[in-house]
């Protein structure tokens, strides 16, 4: 039995089959804005600014 798929998926799958360049370029981008090396030391200046949140947001002070 075949899984369900949306008409968006089924056009972005013929579409990405028509025009392998596009996945190339969707794949460049993506390196661009999320596939960066993380700081060591950045990371853990943020685990330790971390303020933890209160259990009861409206409770007052």
């Amino acid at each position: 039995m075949a899984m369900y798929q949306s008409d968006y998926t089924r056009f972005m799958n013929e579409f990405l089959e028509q025009n392998p360049q596009i996945q190339a370029e969707r794949l460049k981008l993506r390196q661009t804005w999320w596939d960066r090396p993380q700081d060591q030391d950045e990371l853990a200046r943020f685990a330790a600014s971390r303020v933890p949140p209160r259990p009861y947001a409206y409770q007052p002070d």
